[in-house]
């Protein structure tokens, strides 16, 4: 990312929050563009991988506190006084006063302070020109898994095969081909960066083009990597996936990403995990759900009936007499395993929905039963309420 990236672009706006939003209201922008505009639920849409990518960038900004107190400060400053400058070291405000424009950027006397050492954090200069190449994080991975049902209530491990970028094997990250070594870039002297205008009133540092920022340049590139120090690593990792996962959620496991440069942390993997549907159970938050048959009688006169659970043997349900269809009973704590709030470490619950079921054909008994009912009850008229209400 560039300098006149962090100038000039609106990352809260690409989220759509305000600028004094919260961590977690920025976490939930970003969770909602990034689900709605991934390459993976619009394979092909151009415009959504490119929202997706825009996300992800102001993401990466103002999601993490540091950057974020660096971005607003460099903003605060372009929007706060460096719109009336001329192009000269020197210039004058409103009033006629002259100010030099290093005091701002460089502090006084080149003491340091002002904003020059905001600048030098955030585009890799503050004026040393002869420091060494700075590590850089490795990349973030993400793929996907998909899972049982039963393994998304009670946790899983499984095996990820991964590809991700990694240092050339041939060459060991150099770039150079075996018994030859790369040599500092005469145009950015080692650093990677070199000055750049912005809009003419002043100069930020970017990224080499001669070195693309490696701060090396290399005259015999090695075969395999064509230069660059990089290549493709494929790789097995067991990941934990814990314990009440939902479909659909995304799990981040630190530095099991892409490996770092110049000695840089690795980065993250992001895993998204699918959960296959189970045959019998539903779930609803930490609770699990079953539909369960029950016969009229059962229903009438009340019993005592056998429901299965997820883990574990069947439980026993009252269903007391009179009971209508679509009645849920609540089995605590043989649900989904709790991982926030006082809950934590405790289990939801199995809801049980019954339903009663009619008998799509009679013996001549129980035909003789039904019409012994219907005559016992005959005296009444549940649908009265209706007509009365409709005014009929």
């Amino acid at each position: 990312m560039t300098s006149t990236d962090w100038a000039t672009k609106d990352f809260y706006r690409v989220l759509g929050v305000a600028k004094d939003a919260s961590t977690a209201d920025i976490k939930k922008a970003y969770r909602q563009l990034a689900r709605d505009n991934h390459p993976d639920s619009k394979p092909g849409d151009r415009v959504a991988e490119e929202r997706f990518k825009a996300v992800a960038e102001a993401y990466d900004v103002v999601g993490d506190p540091e950057k974020r107190k660096q971005y607003d400060e460099m903003r605060s400053a372009f929007a706060g006084g460096f719109g009336p400058f001329t192009g000269g070291s020197r210039s004058t405000t409103g009033g006629g006063a002259p100010f030099d424009l290093s005091d701002i950027l460089g502090g006084q006397g080149g003491g340091g302070g002002g904003f020059g050492d905001v600048f030098g954090t955030m585009f890799g200069g503050g004026g040393t020109r002869n420091r060494a190449q700075r590590p850089r994080r490795g990349a973030d991975i993400e793929t996907d898994a998909t899972i049982s049902f039963n393994d998304s209530v009670d946790g899983v491990t499984v095996s990820l095969r991964l590809s991700s970028d990694a240092p050339c094997p041939d060459c060991s990250g150099t770039g150079a081909r075996a018994g030859t070594m790369p040599r500092v870039c005469p145009e950015c002297e080692g650093v990677g960066m070199v000055a750049a205008s912005v809009g003419g009133a002043f100069t930020m540092n970017e990224t080499c083009p001669a070195c693309h920022g490696r701060g090396l340049v290399v005259d015999d590139p090695c075969p395999t990597c064509r230069g660059s120090g990089r290549g493709m690593s494929d790789r097995t990792i067991q990941a934990r996936i814990p314990a009440g996962v939902k479909d659909g959620q995304r799990i981040r496991l630190r530095g099991k990403g892409a490996s770092g440069e110049q000695g840089g942390p690795p980065g993250d993997l992001f895993v998204n995990v699918r959960v296959s549907p189970h045959p019998v159970f539903g779930r609803k938050g930490d609770n699990l759900t079953v539909d369960v048959p029950i016969t009229f009688d059962e229903a009438a006169l009340g019993a005592e009936i056998k429901v299965p659970t997820l883990s574990g043997g069947p439980v026993t349900v009252k269903i007391p007499a009179g009971t209508p269809s679509g009645r849920t009973f609540r089995v605590r704590g043989r649900g989904v395993m709790r991982k926030s709030g006082s809950g934590v470490g405790q289990r939801g619950d199995l809801l049980v929905t019954v339903s009663v079921q009619v008998p799509a054909v009679l013996n001549e008994k129980a035909r003789a039963a039904v019409h012994a009912f219907q005559e016992a009850t005959g005296g009444s008229d549940i649908r009265a309420n209706l007509f009365q209400a409709g005014g009929s």
